[in-house]
């Protein structure tokens, strides 16, 4: 690196939209205890200090057959910290010792990171520089097939599951690469669900284009297929620009999984979008 040349990033934010492998990534990543601990940080409200529950992905809906699949809303806490206290704990809470910090951001939860900056403008890239002090690198993780993203993620409503394990509401509400759990996990095909998060994620992945155009920013970008086939390599170009040895990219800690269910139930609702104009 010459005298000239910026120095490398040991910020990275991980963009993504949910049930898009994202999750990963960053556990491969933390794998590593050199790449900050990266995770969700971004998704809990203020309000309640939890991420979304069901239900509250299905706001304006009011078909019954739809809602009385998902558990009630619950309480939560209201979160009392100030801007500044917030800021110090995600960036403790997402670096290693060597200095580097990973996080993990969804377009939805934008609007939470904007609101604790308190940057008048309600620019993201200023609430963004506000947390680092800068840019850090982007990664752009995406899924172009939506139709199994919304499929993983109708189920993982329905089930509060996010995670193989059993890991109920644990927090990283993305785990597209073991999207599909058990076979039996009461989880039932609804074609409208899965129609209202295709719709979600595809404009959320609309979203994230359309704002890296508008600011000039290339990211790291890391399509879902390519994640999952090879999780060390995707890991390693990540390691590789935030300056750290591409070598220590470890066996992916996570393994894909898929059964017959979510494969019909994507086939099916194939069908149900072609009659009926669903989101594809």
């Amino acid at each position: 690196m010459s005298a000239t040349s910026p120095p490398r990033p040991v910020n990275y934010l991980v963009c993504a939209s949910q049930r898009s492998g994202s999750t990963l990534l960053v556990e491969s990543l933390g794998a590593t205890r050199v790449a900050g601990r990266p995770e969700e940080f971004f998704q809990f409200f203020p309000a309640t200090s939890r991420a979304p529950q069901p239900r509250e992905w299905f706001a304006g809906v009011t078909d019954p057959s739809v809602l009385d699949l998902l558990a009630p809303v619950e309480p939560g806490e209201v979160d009392i910290r100030d801007a500044e206290t917030w800021r110090a704990d995600v960036l403790e809470a997402g670096r290693t010792e060597n200095g580097v910090w990973g996080g993990k951001l969804m377009w939805n939860q934008t609007p939470l990171l904007i609101a604790r900056s308190r940057i008048g403008a309600g620019s993201l890239r200023e609430a963004i520089r506000w947390l680092f002090d800068g840019d850090p690198l982007f990664v752009h993780v995406h899924r172009e097939d939506v139709v199994p993203q919304a499929v993983s993620m109708w189920r993982a409503v329905q089930t509060r599951v996010w995670r193989d394990g059993g890991a109920e509401e644990s927090g990283a509400q993305d785990d597209g690469a073991q999207e599909d759990g058990a076979q039996e996990d009461g989880a039932q095909y609804h074609a409208v669900g899965i129609a209202h998060l295709a719709g979600i994620l595809r404009e959320q992945e609309r979203q994230w284009r359309k704002w890296f155009a508008a600011e000039g920013i290339e990211p790291l970008d890391i399509e879902f297929r390519e994640l999952v086939d090879d999780p060390t390599k995707a890991t390693a170009r990540v390691l590789e620009k935030i300056g750290q040895d591409p070598a220590l990219a470890p066996p992916p800690p996570l393994k894909p999984q898929s059964n017959s269910r979510s494969k019909e139930w994507a086939r099916r609702y194939r069908d149900d979008a072609e009659r009926n104009g669903y989101p594809l």
